[in-house]
């Protein structure tokens, strides 16, 4: 065997870094002397951003693949229970405008066309809570399972919500202590290079070279290897997704047994939104907005004016600004370097996306991983092809969310409507949309970020109203979608009545735990 692929070389720590480590060391017996040697280079000078507090579901895949155990993963990262969005006046502005984006698929989503039933019978009902459960569940602050439900089952789909600083380090003690990584605590200051281009060593400032036969890129947005190395070009989305700063803060519950919520929470403000996210102990808020439509102190006036109307102490701490380009390279892998995480990009925080394309990235590098170095190209084009794709897919996801609002109280709204800020593809999909819902056609990758249900959710959710087709077609039939309408508001009844609150439900794991399958 030509060149094989033993050592991998991780450069940068935090949720991505580690995250990656784990899916390789554990899939590739990293802890056996036969195993993929695996090393993570973490900086001692370099913290993590440690934001990035909303997930999707698949991270529940993540973790038990990497063989963590729920109930740790829930008492040390101060995790809660996360099971969609709500979005608050992002259509109109008004109070009372929201909608939800819920993690459950409609039910009888694939047998029949419930958008045609809900417009002729209960088009004054909001459409996600006609069609499924899980908004219900979120109003009334319910856990998406039972104390009795094993670790990472579900009587509802569910993601967390978590402390991403305790999460990377909760991550790091669990890859070096039972999947064999080594960590080098240690500062890179130059990277070395073979004759045919490819890197041989980065040189740290204490350890002098660490080799390796593929390089792993979690630098952050310093983007170290593939960014300021290879200088792979950074393709900028600011012509289409606006926000580039957030302002972040963490503030107490009034009460300890106040209640958390079981969803993110974004609240439309004048030229951006609002996240909110209920943990165990704190609530992480923050406000996303575009620099070039509001300053910095309007932004902390809205930020703060939003923490005392929802429960928060009047003296909030100084929030934390980070400031952000949003977009993504042009590819992922060069050569024997693959970028996971913001080395490769970044758009907003906005439905979670991050971390959901660092457990992708993680999961397609390990699961074709080559074997030499002469299929490693084979693998790269295969990887820069899957991450163009679903990258552009965040960016329509995103957008979708923007150009439907009826808000024209600010520029930020009204040119978010701008059609030179629409990416053509998500323009013909929305005149698509005009007389058929979203469907599995619309999107045609196996491992979608989004499904088209996720499409639908925030379409309609937004107000968008699509025409009759010309001909009716047989999968329009009302009666049919109103058996699953039905059968939605009986499982919701069902389920009210059976679930803990999220509260409880952490209350029990930290003193019990949950059973282990």
């Amino acid at each position: 065997m030509t060149n094989p692929i033993r050592q991998v070389v991780i450069v940068g720590g935090g949720s991505a870094g580690w995250l990656t480590a784990g899916v390789v060391a554990a899939d590739h017996c990293a802890k056996s002397e036969s195993g993929l040697r695996v090393t993570l280079i973490e900086s001692p000078d370099v913290g993590p951003i440690g934001v990035g507090e909303g997930t999707w579901p698949t991270m529940r895949d993540t973790l038990r693949r990497i063989g963590v155990a729920e109930s740790d993963f829930i008492r040390e990262c101060d995790a809660s229970f996360k099971q969609g969005s709500r979005f608050n006046q992002w259509a109109t502005g008004a109070e009372g405008d929201c909608y939800y984006h819920p993690f459950v698929l409609p039910q009888g989503y694939t047998d029949t066309n419930l958008v045609a039933g809900w417009l002729e019978r209960h088009g004054d009902v909001p459409f996600a809570d006609l069609v499924s459960f899980q908004p219900h569940l979120c109003v009334h602050g319910k856990a998406p399972k039972q104390m009795s439900t094993p670790e990472y089952a579900a009587v509802a789909n569910y993601a967390y919500h978590l402390d991403a600083g305790k999460f990377g380090l909760f991550l790091r003690k669990h890859c070096t202590e039972k999947l064999g990584v080594k960590l080098v605590l240690d500062h890179v200051v130059a990277i070395q290079t073979r004759d045919n281009g490819d890197i041989a060593a980065v040189q740290t400032r204490e350890r002098g070279p660490i080799e390796g036969d593929l390089f792993i890129d979690c630098t952050g947005m310093q983007s170290l290897l593939l960014g300021r190395h290879y200088e792979i070009p950074f393709l900028s989305q600011q012509h289409v997704l606006f926000n580039d700063t957030a302002l972040a803060v963490q503030v107490p519950y009034p009460d300890e047994d106040s209640p958390i919520a079981s969803q993110t929470i974004s609240t439309a403000q004048t030229s951006g939104w609002i996240w909110d996210i209920g943990l165990p102990t704190r609530r992480g808020i923050g406000h996303v907005y575009s620099s070039a439509h509001t300053s910095d102190e309007a932004a902390e006036r809205e930020l703060r004016n939003y923490v005392e109307r929802t429960g928060g102490p009047a003296d909030a701490p100084t929030p934390r600004k980070l400031s952000f380009h949003p977009g993504y390279r042009t590819k992922f892998w060069h050569r024997n370097c693959v970028a996971i995480g913001l080395s490769g990009g970044f758009i907003e925080p906005l439905e979670a996306s991050a971390l959901a394309i660092v457990e992708f990235s993680a999961a397609m590098l390990s699961d074709q991983l080559p074997a030499t170095r002469s299929a490693m190209d084979i693998v790269a084009h295969r990887f820069n092809d899957a991450f163009l794709y679903r990258w552009e897919r965040v960016i329509d996801f995103l957008k979708l969310h923007y150009i439907l609002t009826r808000r024209s109280d600010s520029a930020y709204w009204r040119d978010n409507c701008r059609a030179d800020s629409i990416p053509g593809r998500l323009q013909d999909l929305i005149e698509f949309w005009r007389y058929q819902p979203p469907s599995r056609y619309d999107l045609p990758r196996i491992e979608e970020i989004f499904p088209s249900a996720s499409y639908q959710y925030v379409l309609y959710g937004m107000g968008f109203r699509p025409q009759s087709p010309p001909a009716r077609r047989r999968s329009d039939d009302p009666q049919r979608a109103d058996e699953f309408f039905r059968e939605t508001s009986a499982l919701t009844n069902k389920m009210l009545k059976a679930l803990p609150t999220n509260r409880e439900l952490i209350g029990h794991i930290k003193r019990n735990g949950l059973p282990r399958i």
